[in-house]
């Protein structure tokens, strides 16, 4: 049984600009995995090592993604990462909103390879 977990991270982006890094195979691939092929609403994400595949759930312009991932089948499994793009009407901050699961002993792992990930999305923007 996976724990899910939230982080949030500023960014220094326009909302807009944000959402083609984190919506498109080809934004993705800047920061997410090393690549990342899509059909339709089927992505793959590949690593040096290992291939996962998802399936785009929601897609909300300029405002969130979130991706449920397939088993080896390619049947839905219970687990997703969504990532949501919060705008602060007053003082125009975003904020991009990570939600994720692991399991209990791996939180800690998986939060630092997000950040890691969100690290490299910033040099991208060029906001780090």
């Amino acid at each position: 049984m996976k724990t899910k977990f939230e982080i949030e991270y500023p960014i220094t982006a326009s909302p807009q600009l944000l959402y083609q890094y984190i919506s498109t195979p080809s934004g993705l691939t800047e920061w997410f995995a090393d690549d990342v092929n899509s059909r339709g609403e089927l992505f793959t994400f590949i690593w040096e090592d290992s291939e996962e595949k998802a399936k785009l759930v929601t897609k909300k312009t300029d405002e969130k993604v979130k991706f449920r991932w397939l088993d080896e089948e390619g049947a839905d499994t219970e687990y997703f990462f969504e990532l949501r793009i919060v705008l602060d009407e007053l003082t125009k901050d975003v904020t991009l909103m990570v939600t994720d699961f692991a399991e209990e002993s791996e939180v800690k792992d998986q939060t630092q390879l997000w950040n890691n990930q969100i690290a490299d999305l910033k040099k991208v923007l060029g906001s780090a």
